[in-house]
């Protein structure tokens, strides 16, 4: 009878903690799969002209020849347009997309953007703009979670930081194209020809959109999960379903208020360039230097966050908190400070956006098109708050109060953010407090009736 507890001890589930997970053991896993970037690549090229006429209406509300003659409330309006289509076009996006080849998506947006920027060649009253920009930013609305989904499928997991950092130079690259084409076209020509240049570039990327091919034939593999935690903490365990979904919806909220004052910096760049001594030219070619920048702190921060996926939400609240920095800067209204507060705010304070989709597809293994719709919808309901809110403020309160008050956005999605990261940390914690085997405590037990 002695004898009985120790008999019983092999049977304790102790020993079986390794081999739990099934498997084959790391020795014997499969090859890392290798990234194919040729759809990803078309998808930035046809984003890139999806978000031009977003930008480009404000952009040429700019001192620039034949511009209509409407308020900055009417341009205002006319913006937020855009950009609440996007909005509320991101939920059901993100059920088409999964159903349709990703070149018709690609097509039929690229096709879209050609034809609004040719009817704002031709239109000069504020319902035309409002109409045309609505329909743009439904367009609009399918890029992201087309893009994550491009991610999910031909980028290898190790690599999905410097994707997210790739498709959000696309949103990089937006205020490029009409600081170039106010500089070169609108300035020497007028408002019109400009928009018919647009309309033809944006034409140019259907070439992409027919190459968007993939990376493989038959039927695209079925996105796997992962069970672990890689974008708040390092935790071995995954926080329960119901607090991933808070996480991303404060997330989403996050980035919609940090939005909101980042647009102002990018959309009403030259504007706001105007008001601090510079000419309309000069701002477009500010615009297109801030671009620049903007791509590469994109891609740079996208590849130094797949050496840390971990730190990424960290990442990007620290860039949040950077747009909020360079409006304050601007506020200071010199051409000095706005030179280097507008570089802050667009460069620094939008090089978030992909890295939040890459951490948000990373909470949501499986389910890329949810983690573009959900960044898509914070992102552009931001959006569509600040240029109507920008029109309406600037009349009466001045350019340099409002982005002031804008730069008050950017620094609540910051604390917004580290909410959310300190509930995922939390979360996966008391997951894996849950979960952990009760084998020891048997053990002991066992042992104190031997004793």
């Amino acid at each position: 009878m002695d004898h009985s507890p120790q008999r019983e001890l092999p049977s304790a589930p102790l020993p079986l903690k390794k081999s739990a997970v099934p498997g084959p053991p790391p020795s014997t896993a499969a090859p890392a799969r290798r990234s194919h970037w040729g759809r990803l690549v078309a998808t930035v090229v046809v984003t890139v002209g999806a978000v031009t006429p977003g930008l480009m209406v404000p952009a040429l509300a700019a001192p620039v020849p034949g511009a209509p003659h409407l308020s900055g409330t009417a341009f205002g309006a006319a913006v937020t347009c855009f950009f609440a289509c996007t909005a509320a076009g991101a939920p059901a996006a993100r059920r088409i997309v999964p159903r349709m080849p990703v070149r018709a998506v690609l097509a039929t947006v690229a096709l879209l953007t050609a034809a609004v920027l040719a009817g704002l060649a031709v239109a000069g009253q504020e319902w035309q703009l409002c109409l045309l920009l609505a329909l743009a930013g439904l367009g609009n609305a399918f890029t992201q979670p087309v893009a994550a989904r491009v991610i999910a499928a031909d980028i290898a997991p190790g690599r999905h930081s410097f994707a997210g950092g790739l498709f959000g130079a696309s949103l990089g690259a937006g205020p490029f194209l009409p600081g170039l084409l106010v500089t070169l076209v609108g300035a020497p020509y007028g408002w019109r020809p400009a928009l018919w240049t647009a309309a033809g570039l944006a034409l140019l990327t259907l070439i992409a959109a027919a190459l968007a091919r993939p990376a493989r034939s038959g039927p695209p593999a079925a996105e796997a999960g992962r069970p672990e935690v890689a974008a708040g903490s390092p935790a071995v365990a995954a926080p329960a379903p119901r607090t991933v979904g808070r996480i991303v919806v404060a997330w989403s909220a996050a980035a919609a208020l940090a939005t909101i004052g980042n647009n102002v910096g990018a959309a009403y760049f030259i504007q706001i360039g105007a008001a601090s001594g510079f000419s309309a030219a000069t701002a477009g070619t500010l615009q297109m230097l801030a671009s620049v920048l903007g791509i590469v702190v994109r891609l740079a921060s996208g590849g130094l966050a797949d050496r840390a996926p971990h730190r990424i939400p960290w990442t990007v609240a620290g860039m949040m908190l950077t747009g909020a920095v360079g409006l304050g800067v601007i506020v200071v209204g010199t051409p000095a400070a706005f030179v280097a507060g507008a570089l802050l705010a667009v460069a620094g304070g939008w090089g978030w956006t992909g890295l939040l989709l890459a951490a948000t597809m990373r909470l949501l293994p499986g389910e890329s098109a949810r983690a573009g719709a959900a960044m898509q919808g914070g992102l552009f309901a931001g959006a569509a708050v600040g240029p109507l809110s920008f029109g309406v403020l600037s009349g009466h309160l001045g350019i340099s109060v409002t982005v002031g008050i804008a730069a008050v956005g950017p620094l609540l999605g910051t604390l917004l953010l580290v909410t959310g990261i300190r509930a995922l940390a939390k979360g996966a914690a008391g997951r894996a407090a849950a979960d952990a085997p009760q084998a020891p405590a048997a053990v002991r037990a066992d042992g104190d009736r031997r004793r």
